[in-house]
């Protein structure tokens, strides 16, 4: 069977999430998702919750040196900022090490060279990543293929509009973890996407400020960010709304 999964998503257990689990497998579902990954910014989903028909694979968003790191199928902390003992971590976890938009902010691959051997795969498809280096997720496509790493798709979605805009797909005979996991590592996926609303972003920077507490500095600079994204939004992107790699 084909499996539609949204490999990064963050729930409200990140600073600058809103959803809960329940709303982020309702809405999931009627994106016509099979699953998703609950990726949050460096805190584990310990406790997936079950639903028929449905996958939640835990995961985490590890914050290192090197950028972000991605863990699926982890099942306990990842209590490091160190981008390699993350690695060490998440595979004595039996999990997937994922290097997550590698290129949303900077187009150095030689810094990412010392890393590249820890790494199962990389997210080739990240819906935000296009946003302030428009050829971040081209970038990554090539990363993967001139390495022989194995593609990753997601939305990274903060807010619900956002999930599905980023997907993988893969073949499996079942719908458990050990088969989607067994074909992620196969290589055969499939990742395609669309750009989410750069508003949405400017959205979940404004849910951070408000729940960290931020003074009225932070929210002038909100300010001017946001209106740099709603301007961003109502100019034409160019290529295909919907990208398959």
């Amino acid at each position: 069977m084909e499996l539609r999964l949204d490999l990064h998503i963050h729930s409200r257990r990140s600073p600058d999430g809103c959803m809960s689990m329940s709303e982020i497998v309702a809405r999931a579902k009627e994106a016509g998702l099979n699953g998703v990954a609950v990726c949050d910014h460096d805190l584990v989903l310990t406790d997936p919750p079950e639903t028929a028909d449905f996958l939640v694979i835990p995961g985490v968003e590890v914050s290192t040196e090197y950028g972000h790191l991605l863990g699926l199928f982890v099942t306990g902390p990842v209590d490091t900022r160190d981008f390699r003992q993350a690695a060490e971590r998440i595979h004595q976890q039996g999990g997937l090490a994922v290097l997550a938009h590698p290129f949303q902010r900077h187009s150095d691959l030689a810094r990412l060279e010392p890393v590249l051997p820890l790494l199962d795969g990389v997210e080739v498809w990240n819906s935000r990543a296009d946003r302030k280096n428009p050829r971040a997720n081209a970038m990554a496509g090539e990363l993967a293929r001139s390495c022989g790493l194995r593609p990753f798709g997601g939305s990274d979605a903060h807010l619900p509009q956002e999930i599905g805009n980023g997907v993988t797909v893969v073949e499996v005979e079942a719908l458990t973890m050990e088969a989607v996991k067994a074909a992620l590592l196969a290589g055969q996926a499939r990742t395609a996407g669309r750009r989410s609303r750069a508003w949405y972003t400017a959205r979940s920077q404004l849910n951070k400020r408000r729940r960290t507490g931020a003074g009225w500095t932070a929210y002038l600079k909100w300010g001017a960010f946001a209106l740099k994204c709603l301007a961003q939004d109502a100019l034409p992107w160019p290529g295909s709304n919907w990208n398959e790699m």
